[in-house]
């Protein structure tokens, strides 16, 4: 429905749910072509949704930006609909993947260096990784296959093709530990059937090279350039007013921890030694807090909403208020970067769920509105979305908010969520 430019009432939850937005008939091949299938990641979007907005909100020849790219899908879709792209986000392992997306490999140069690792594979001596988190996830057969996998990938000299074995390495890490294999969250299975390293990894090589081909066919072999780097979205390497459009969909407040999902990648790729360190980096994480007195949430904030919110929150658990608040003053600053970068007249697409945490409901679309009108966006649209294809579990603890097994559960988890369409 559209909005009048003013500040919109406090609860969204009446606007009516537009079916044509839910994208119900999408099956999985559909939300997997191309690229899209490369690796598994929480709560990315479909690329159905994100092609939508792209081509209803700007134009062939645009600048597309994603400052939360995850798995890079905005990028991959901007990419197919002729726009430029640049996405951020601040776990590695994202960038990793949106890169490997995101890139027309030749199909032959792919066969030939697949070989080369296959081969380099079984004469290389494993140099086993010293990692107690290893260790802990790992058996040390597949330790060592693993290790030499790694090892005859690494030998791989052009970066993009790395690269590309090196995203689809990462995505077999859970298959081969003993984590286990039909959860989320980061549990242990030490009676998991493992399967063989290499067979694993040839079949999930077979299934990219399959989508880097289809990525080819529908492309003509040429693409427009989409890049994706390492950064803290608060502050980006961009000019003034040089986006046209924004397409995300930001992390939710302490309600998943998203470093923990990665922790695998992580600590083969990037040599972990500090989990702790890693899950606070993250926007929306429950360690990332600040102190700040009750009366002082909207100055923190710039919303008078968020700070109804922390107040309630903090009469139930003060811990859970203070990470609440600082993640809504994190946003702040993100709306802030985000204002400068956009060209008079662009516009920000912003899908988010609302949730609770401690019984306390969380209105993070209603609070995001408020901050960016502050900033001077207007607000354009709202559309309200059932989200049947998220790659989330499906239930919540109501007491902590956090996701659960469904027989200790007894609310949906975002059961639906919010398109926000704002204009500078």
């Amino acid at each position: 429905m559209i909005l009048d430019r003013v500040i919109p009432a406090l609860s969204f939850e009446d606007i009516p749910i537009s079916d044509d937005w839910a994208f119900s008939e999408a099956k999985r091949l559909d939300t997997t072509y191309i690229t899209h299938g490369y690796h598994r990641y929480p709560a990315k979007f479909i690329p159905q949704l994100a092609r939508r907005l792209i081509e209803e909100y700007s134009e062939e020849g645009n600048t597309v930006l994603d400052p939360f790219c995850g798995c890079g899908t905005t990028l991959v879709e901007s990419v197919v609909s002729r726009r430029y792209s640049y996405g951020y986000d601040i776990n590695p392992i994202s960038i990793l993947i949106s890169l490997a997306k995101v890139r027309l490999l030749d199909p032959q140069s792919l066969s030939e260096a697949y070989e080369e690792i296959r081969i380099r594979s079984f004469e290389t001596v494993p140099e086993l990784p010293q990692n107690e988190r290893i260790d802990y996830w790992f058996r040390e057969s597949e330790k060592k296959e693993l290790s030499r996998l790694l090892q005859a990938i690494h030998a791989i000299d052009d970066i993009d093709i790395r690269r590309f074995f090196v995203c689809g390495f990462s995505n077999i890490l859970k298959n081969c530990s003993i984590w286990h294999q039909k959860s989320n969250k980061p549990t242990r299975d030490f009676k998991k059937k493992i399967p063989d390293v290499m067979r694993t990894f040839n079949r999930q090589i077979r299934m990219m090279s399959k989508g880097n081909l289809a990525f080819h066919e529908l492309m003509n072999g040429r693409a427009f350039s989409a890049n994706a780097e390492c950064r803290d979205s608060r502050c980006l390497p961009l000019v003034n007013e040089s986006v046209d459009l924004v397409v995300t969909s930001p992390p939710y407040v302490t309600s998943y921890e998203y470093g923990d999902l990665h922790q695998l990648s992580m600590l083969w790729l990037e040599r972990l030694d500090d989990l702790r360190a890693f899950r606070e980096k993250f926007i929306g994480s429950a360690l990332r807090r600040i102190e700040c007195a009750t009366g002082t949430y909207e100055a923190h904030t710039r919303s008078s909403l968020a700070a109804e919110i922390g107040a309630e929150l903090a009469s139930v658990n003060g811990k859970t208020a203070s990470s609440v608040i600082s993640y809504f003053e994190s946003m702040y600053e993100i709306w802030a970067e985000l204002y400068r970068l956009l060209r008079v007249g662009g516009k920000i697409c912003i899908v988010i769920g609302n949730t609770s945490l401690k019984g306390v409901q969380i209105a993070n679309a209603e609070v995001f509105v408020e901050q960016m009108q502050r900033l001077g966006f207007y607000l354009i649209d709202v559309i309200k979305r059932e989200i049947p294809s998220k790659n989330l579990p499906s239930t919540r603890d109501k007491a902590t908010g956090r996701f659960a097994k469904t027989s200790d559960a007894d609310a949906l988890a975002y059961p639906t969520e919010f398109v926000l369409v704002l204009e500078k």
